[in-house]
């Protein structure tokens, strides 16, 4: 079995708030990233969108297209893309339906791909289009079963 490792837990409060960055979070089926405006499932709706993944392989893949410098800080981090859990070492199939474990109890179902949006433009000129091949602008899915997860934890994938 492939594995990876879990290297960032971010949320934001609200849409448009900063990332916070985390070393430790809860993430359940009632609201996703303890925290996170977009995890609360709303009544009577499915949520398709309620966590997002994203690989530092493509982030990093991503900047080096557009020749993004890392020198004096000038790399942009990984919270610009929005994206809650960022992982390294494993590369998500690129189709939906396929389940996330991370840690012990941690489940998530892959729901489809995370189109990168024009505010992308903002961090980098170029960079909606460099996310947008090969699904490097990570994944979205919904919380199958709830868990406590930490920076450092394994994550595979689950048929």
């Amino acid at each position: 079995m492939v594995t990876g490792r879990l290297i960032g837990i971010a949320r934001r409060r609200r849409s448009r708030a900063p990332m916070e960055d985390m070393r430790s979070v809860t993430v359940t089926a009632a609201a996703g990233v303890q925290g996170d405006f977009r995890g609360a499932v709303r009544p009577g709706r499915a949520p398709r969108r309620q966590i997002s993944l994203m690989e530092i392989e493509s982030w990093e893949a991503a900047l080096d297209e557009l020749n993004v410098s890392d020198l004096f800080g000038e790399r942009p981090s990984w919270h610009s893309r929005r994206a809650n859990l960022l992982v390294e070492g494993l590369r998500f199939p690129r189709q939906a339906g396929y389940v996330v474990a991370i840690g012990p109890t941690l489940r998530i179902g892959i729901t489809m791909e995370c189109d990168p949006c024009s505010r992308m433009e903002n961090v980098v000129p170029g960079l909606e289009g460099a996310l947008m091949p090969d699904w490097r602008g990570g994944v979205l899915g919904t919380v199958l079963e709830d868990g406590a997860i930490a920076v450092g934890d394994e994550i595979r994938i689950e048929r």
